[in-house]
């Protein structure tokens, strides 16, 4: 993944051990103690990104905050905000796949492998929906603390198309994709914040994408 090809893409989705073994540029991978490190440039990228394990150990994406982002003043939000529609976010998703002799065993299915998806945040297009979607939920819980999840399920789904498929047991199985957004935690300074301790200041809202639309502009779909 080329930085100058993805500023003029929408998104870009790689399997995390292609990712560790070549890193995109801005990326650089080291081993430690049995665990690989990721270091990444800050100027262009939101990283948010737990601690994983992987089939090469433990991944430690440093200095990232994780899938949840806490923010306690105006100031943090608005440069938050800046950097939500300014740079390229990433977060690690992962595909579960229902087989046939699964379904039949009525069991639950484990992770099966886990992606990496970046989305570029200063395309026009994921620019405004990320925009309108803080706007509205800034606009709704006004003076409160809040927490809210930023769905990216439909983008993702959008761009790989319906015919993906993963080989699992020689037979081609769509994946159900999880772990599909990260979620911003606003804080206020009111001691008796009630609405947000009862649970009622929680918002979602999701950033679209239609690669049917014509937009990819034949960047990378997608990598493994």
């Amino acid at each position: 993944m080329r930085q100058n090809t993805l500023s003029r893409c929408v998104m870009d989705v790689i399997e995390l051990e292609s990712f560790l073994n070549s890193p995109p540029r801005g990326f650089s991978t080291e081993r430690r103690a049995g665990c690989t490190v990721v270091k990444w440039d800050q100027e262009n990228s939101c990283v948010f990104i737990d601690e994983i394990q992987s089939s090469k150990g433990n991944v430690i994406f440093c200095n990232s905050p994780g899938r949840e982002i806490t923010v306690r003043t105006l100031g943090e939000y608005t440069d938050l905000r800046r950097q939500l529609t300014s740079m390229t976010i990433y977060i690690l998703v992962s595909a579960c796949t229902n087989t046939t002799v699964e379904e039949k065993r009525n069991r639950d299915v484990p992770d099966l492998r886990y992606y990496v998806v970046a989305i570029n945040g200063s395309h026009p297009m994921i620019r405004w929906e990320m925009e309108r979607g803080l706007d509205q939920t800034i606009s709704s819980v006004a003076g409160e603390s809040y927490s809210v999840d930023v769905d990216v399920s439909a983008a993702l789904q959008g761009w790989v198309g319906e015919n993906f498929q993963n080989l699992v047991d020689a037979e081609k199985v769509k994946p159900t994709w999880k772990d599909t957004h990260f979620t911003i935690k606003y804080c206020s300074d009111a001691l008796f914040d009630i609405p947000y301790w009862f649970g009622f200041s929680k918002r979602q809202f999701k950033v679209c994408f239609n690669n049917s639309a014509g937009v990819s502009d034949g960047c990378i779909v997608l990598r493994m």
